[in-house]
């Protein structure tokens, strides 16, 4: 049976004269409002502080986290993050400045800026930095508007494309063609990499550029890669990393030393604040030293050298061919405290032990399943696999029925039908940081599932049973929002 929980709305525990908070006497004398900014009617809920409390803790225990449970959700690393990395981020000395505030009063920000950027471009072999983009997607875009920038400097200005690898992640394609490219999509081969024909018969004098997520949404590290890499240069255009599969790298490869051109990462998937929810997230870009005049500005950079006497002095530099700033300020600065500090903590060694068991992870899970569930492209994963979430004797289930059917395992779903290359796709990403009784537990609801799909298919359709509302319809949901309690 789906149990459906009807907790009372915050607006219907009100009542007159109920107070939550009362606020001191104002020690500055009033000023009236201007009445443009006045309402005539503005009715509040009248509550007092313990209905807000519970109210609000109620609804948190509505949401999965990754800190409740198991989060194996594909290509997003949804890892839990150490709790040191948010309390160092909350020191006064960190969460109390301002961005405009004179350099020489913020000395301890820009060095731990600067330091971060000088560790990035340690771990991706790359020469340069900026830190400024907001997220992923946000340090895509400005890697593309970097490689639009760097031909038009050259008078390449009709290099009017880019390539997009099927298996990339779905952002790609919108970052190009938002940067004014036409986006030529390039298929997989068997193995599920870059089909090296179709590749090279795109390579001609119009391409700007290759957008190569490496390893891929496959969760496959491309076997010809330095081929690839080499096509597209030959054919005067640039290779962009998507970094946002680097937690299966860490400490083991440098795509700057591989041939890539430019790159973002993810300080929230790769380098400890909690993915999700809306953010914030961070997207630092890094590059070849042919791309380094062309980051957007301000970068950190040492004004003054060490003496024997003082520190160095930092400062705020643009680029000479900058393509400009491509945020307010400087970034999401509370993202690279929390980096800077799991980079510290955890150093070379803990580095590479985030990949290494990320890839260990990712390949018991698909060893353990392959016999249950097909897998199109299997072979040796890196931090992630793609199952179909299918059977030709249970043609009625799909991958949404098994995901749904998780939920009442407590486990929050895997990405489903992404990529599109891949039918009824189950993205699985277990990421270093789950124990092998997690896996094996997982494991066990994923074959239970399997088993139920061919004896008992209406316990899938009607799932999820044990979560505090049923299965809602997606679709419905997004075209007829309800943004009001009304």
């Amino acid at each position: 049976m789906t149990m459906k929980v009807r907790e009372p709305l915050i607006s219907e525990l009100s009542a007159p004269g109920r107070r939550g908070v009362r606020f001191p006497e104002s020690d500055v004398p009033a000023s009236p409002m201007p009445k443009e900014l006045l309402r005539a009617d503005l009715p509040l809920p009248e509550v007092s502080e313990v209905d807000v409390v519970r109210h609000y803790t109620r609804l948190s225990h509505f949401n999965h986290a990754v800190d409740i449970d198991f989060y194996p959700l594909g290509s997003c690393t949804m890892k839990y993050n150490p709790k040191i990395n948010e309390a160092l981020s909350r020191l006064p000395g960190f969460a109390n400045l301002h961005p405009l505030q004179p350099a020489e009063t913020v000395q301890g920000a820009l060095r731990l800026m600067y330091e971060l950027q000088e560790a990035l471009q340690e771990i991706t072999g790359f020469a340069a930095c900026s830190l400024q983009p907001a997220a992923g997607a946000h340090g895509e875009l400005t890697g593309v508007h970097m490689i639009w920038a760097y031909h038009y400097d050259r008078g390449d200005t009709h290099r009017n494309k880019i390539l997009v690898p099927d298996s990339a992640h779905g952002t790609n394609p919108a970052s190009s063609a938002m940067s004014g490219f036409r986006v030529v999509e390039i298929p997989s081969d068997a193995r599920g990499n870059i089909d090296l024909a179709a590749l090279k018969a795109e390579c001609d004098d119009t391409v700007a550029g290759l957008m190569l997520t490496n390893p891929n949404t496959l969760g496959l590290f491309e076997e010809h890669l330095l081929e690839v890499i080499e096509t597209v240069h030959a054919a005067g255009g640039l290779v962009y990393g998507d970094g946002a599969n680097l937690n299966a790298l860490l400490g083991i490869a440098k795509p700057g030393e591989l041939g890539f051109d430019v790159m973002h990462l993810n300080l929230h998937k790769t380098f400890a604040t909690p993915h999700g929810g809306g953010g914030p997230g961070s997207g630092p870009v890094v590059c070849a030293p042919h791309l380094a005049d062309f980051l957007p500005g301000p970068v950190v950079v040492v004004k003054e050298e060490a003496t024997d006497d003082l520190p160095p002095f930092f400062g705020l530099e643009t680029p000479a061919k900058s393509i400009g700033r491509v945020r307010s300020f400087h970034g999401h600065f509370g993202v690279m405290v929390k980096a800077f500090a799991y980079i510290l903590m955890l150093g070379a060694g803990g580095l590479r032990q985030v990949a290494e068991d990320a890839v260990l992870n990712a390949n018991y899970l698909r060893a353990r399943l392959q016999e249950t569930y097909h897998i199109p492209y299997n072979r040796i994963c890196m931090h992630e696999f793609v199952a179909e979430g299918r059977w030709k004797d249970a043609p009625d289930i799909h991958a949404l029925d098994i995901a749904k059917r998780l939920m009442d395992f407590g486990f929050h779903p895997p990405t489903n039908y992404f990529p599109l290359i891949v039918h009824e796709a189950l993205m699985i990403e277990p990421t270093e940081t789950e124990s092998k009784e997690t896996l094996d537990a997982f494991t066990e609801a994923m074959l239970q599932i399997a088993e139920e799909a061919r004896a008992n298919p209406e316990v899938l359709h009607s799932a999820p049973h044990a979560t505090p509302f049923g299965r809602v319809d997606e679709v419905k949901a997004a075209k007829e929002l309800v943004l009001t309690w009304e």
